[in-house]
C-alpha cells in the first residue's frame, strides 16, 4: 500500500487559499472595557432560536442551533482551521492517505478521557464510525461514508478508516461535529433513543447537565479537559463554569434580551438588528458561510419543475439583488453559484443566471404555458402553481420569498409558501411534497455538492449522470487544485441545468455583551467550541 504523509497544517492546499481570512470577524465595540486577563468561572447565558431536538452528535436536529451545543460535548478528529482552512490536530495528532484516497490512518493522542472517566482509543474511532453505518437514514453523518468498508483498530492510538473507492472528501468531514467522538456508554444506548441527551458521553470540555425541551440546555465545564485545539487559545479546562443555551423562538425577543442585559449572547441576529446593535456598543461575531447558498432547489419528480425551461425561467424571474437588498444588508452577499464563494471549490457562475422577466416570459411561451384571465399561465387546463417549502428558523426567509413569489407572479407563476418549523419541512422533504425547496447547507468543504445534489443522496430526485460523474470523481481527487476544477464543472453543470437557482449567501451573526469573549464562529460558520470564551465581572 502506497502511504503518503500528510501536514495537517497544510492539508486544505490550494482550496485554503481562498478569502476564508476575509469570510468573517468581530466588530468591537467602541469603548468596550476589556479585561487584560480571561476570568475563570462565570455563567453564560446564550439565547438561540430553537431546541435542539436530538443531542445525539450524529442524530437530525434542528440544525445550527443543535450543533451549537453539540459542538460543546464532543471533540473531532481534527480541527478546521477558520482562518487558514487547514486542518490541525484535535484528537488526532496526525493522519495518513494511499495514494488513492481510500485510507485514511489517523494517529491519536493518548491522553484523552471522555466525560465518564474512560480513556479515548482507537476502539472508540471505530465504535462510532461503526455507529453511523448502522443507524443510516437516520444519521445526518452518513453521506460522509460513501463507500464506507470499516475501520481497523491498528494498536489503541491508531484507527485506519478504509473505503472501497476513493473519499477525498473524509478528512474534512471528521471536523465535523457529526463525527465527533462518542463513547462506549453512549453506544450502548439504542440510537433512537439518544435524543435527550443523557447519554451522550464525550470528550468535550463540558457536558450536560440539564434538558428541558423548548426551554433551556445546560452545560457545565469538565474540570479535567486538556487537548484543546492550538488555534482556540487556551490551555485546558473551559473557562466559564456553565453555558445555558437559552430557547428564545423570536428574533426580536433574542436581541432585546441581550440589550436588557437578560443573556451574554443572541444566536441568529437578524439583519435589520444590526446596526441598532453596532450602535449600541454591542461587538457582533460574524462569519460568512461557506457551502449551499440560500436559492430554490426542485423536485425533479414532479413535471412542471421536471422542465428545464420552467426552471430557467423561474431563474430569470427572480432578481437576487433586490432580493438581497430588500430582505438583507451588505454583511450577505448575493448569490453567484450554488456554491458560496467561501467555499473551497468555489466557481463563479454568474453568467447563467441575471434578472430578465422577458427572457422569462419567453421560455414560458415557448414551454406552452399561456396566460390565464387572471394573469396566472395555464397548461392544458392546469395552472402554473408552485409549492415552496421554507423553514421559519431565519427571520428575513419571509421577506425574501413574499418578493421573490410578487417576481414570478408578475410572469404568470403563482408560488405558494409553504412553511414550518424544522421537523415538518424535513418530512416534506422526504415524502416530496414539494415543487421547490428554499434553504441552504452550511458546510467548509465543495463536496456538500455531492450531500445535497447526488442521485444517492439527494432528495431533490435528480437524476443526471453527467453530474454525477463529476461529484464522485471529486471525491477521488486527493490534489486540492484538480478538485477544484471537478467542483468548478459540477457548479456549471447544476447552474446550466438550474436545479438550484442561487439567490443570497447566509452570513451568521452572533450578539454579545461587550463584557463577553471568546466566543467565535468556525470553519463551517456555526459556533465553534466555547472552551475560550470568558466573561468578564459585570
Amino acid at each position: 500500500m502506497s502511504i503518503r504523509r500528510i501536514s495537517l497544517a497544510a492539508a486544505f492546499g490550494v482550496a485554503a487559499a481562498l478569502v476564508l481570512s476575509a469570510c468573517g470577524g468581530t466588530t468591537a465595540a467602541p469603548e468596550a472595557s476589556v479585561s487584560a486577563t480571561p476570568v475563570q468561572g462565570g455563567d453564560l447565558t446564550f439565547a438561540v432560536a430553537n431546541d435542539p431536538i436530538s443531542l445525539n452528535p450524529s442524530g437530525t436536529g434542528s440544525g445550527n442551533d443543535t450543533l451549537y451545543v453539540t459542538r460543546q460535548l464532543v471533540d473531532s478528529l481534527l480541527y478546521q482551521n477558520p482562518d487558514t482552512g487547514a486542518l490541525d490536530p484535535w484528537l488526532a495528532t496526525s493522519y495518513e492517505s494511499n495514494a488513492d484516497a481510500t485510507e485514511f490512518t489517523f494517529t491519536l493522542r493518548d491522553d484523552v478521557t471522555f466525560s465518564d472517566g474512560t480513556p479515548f482509543t482507537a476502539s472508540n474511532v471505530k465504535a462510532t464510525f461503526d455507529d453511523i453505518i448502522a443507524a443510516g437514514a437516520l444519521s445526518q453523518a452518513v453521506s460522509s461514508f460513501v463507500g464506507y468498508v470499516g475501520t481497523d483498530v491498528v494498536d489503541a492510538h491508531t484507527a485506519r478508516v478504509r473505503f472501497s473507492s476513493p473519499n477525498a472528501a473524509f478528512p474534512n468531514s471528521t471536523a465535523s461535529v457529526a463525527l465527533g467522538i462518542v463513547g462506549d456508554a453512549t453506544l450502548a444506548v439504542p440510537y433512537d433513543q439518544r435524543a435527550d441527551g443523557k447519554a451522550v458521553v464525550g470528550t468535550g470540555p463540558f457536558t450536560l447537565k440539564s434538558y428541558t425541551k423548548d426551554t433551556a440546555t445546560v452545560l457545565a465545564a469538565r474540570e479535567d479537559y486538556a487537548w484543546v485545539p492550538e488555534a482556540l487559545g487556551n490551555t485546558g479546562r473551559a473557562r466559564l463554569d456553565t453555558v445555558t443555551f437559552q430557547i428564545v423562538p423570536e428574533a426580536g425577543v433574542r436581541t432585546g434580551s441581550l440589550t436588557s442585559d437578560q443573556v451574554d449572547v443572541a444566536g441568529g441576529v437578524q439583519p435589520n438588528d444590526v446596526a441598532s446593535l453596532e450602535q449600541s456598543g454591542y461587538p457582533l461575531v460574524w462569519r460568512a458561510n461557506p457551502g449551499i447558498t440560500f436559492g430554490l432547489s426542485s423536485n425533479l419528480s414532479h413535471p412542471v419543475v421536471a422542465d428545464l425551461a420552467v426552471r430557467h425561467a423561474i431563474s430569470a424571474a427572480i432578481d437576487a439583488e433586490t432580493v438581497r437588498d430588500t430582505a438583507l444588508n451588505d454583511y450577505f452577499a448575493v448569490a453567484t453559484s450554488s456554491l458560496a464563494q467561501s467555499t473551497p471549490g468555489y466557481a463563479d457562475q454568474s453568467a447563467a443566471f441575471g434578472f430578465d422577466p422577458d427572457k422569462a416570459a419567453e421560455l414560458l411561451d415557448g414551454a406552452g404555458w399561456s396566460a390565464g384571465a387572471d394573469g396566472i399561465r395555464e397548461k392544458d387546463g392546469q395552472k402554473l402553481q408552485l409549492k415552496l417549502w421554507w423553514i421559519t428558523n431565519f427571520g428575513p426567509n419571509q421577506t425574501s420569498l413574499e418578493l421573490i413569489q410578487q417576481e414570478l407572479k408578475a410572469v404568470g407563476i403563482d408560488l405558494q409558501l409553504q412553511s414550518g418549523p424544522v421537523p415538518d419541512f424535513l418530512e416534506a422533504q422526504k415524502n416530496g411534497d414539494f415543487d421547490l425547496v428554499w434553504g441552504n447547507l452550511s458546510r467548509a468543504d465543495g463536496d456538500v455538492l455531492r450531500t445535497t445534489f447526488s442521485k444517492s443522496t439527494t432528495r431533490y430526485r435528480i437524476d443526471d449522470p453527467t453530474l454525477e460523474d463529476l461529484l464522485q470523481k471529486q471525491l477521488t481527487l486527493s490534489d486540492a487544485s484538480a478538485r477544484d476544477e471537478v467542483l468548478a464543472e459540477a457548479q456549471a453543470r447544476i447552474a446550466s441545468q438550474y436545479y438550484q437557482i442561487p439567490v443570497h449567501e447566509l452570513t451568521s451573526i452572533i450578539g454579545t455583551r461587550d463584557t463577553v469573549h471568546g466566543v467565535s464562529l468556525g470553519a463551517d460558520s456555526r459556533l465553534d467550541s466555547l472552551v475560550a470564551a470568558w466573561k468578564q465581572a459585570d
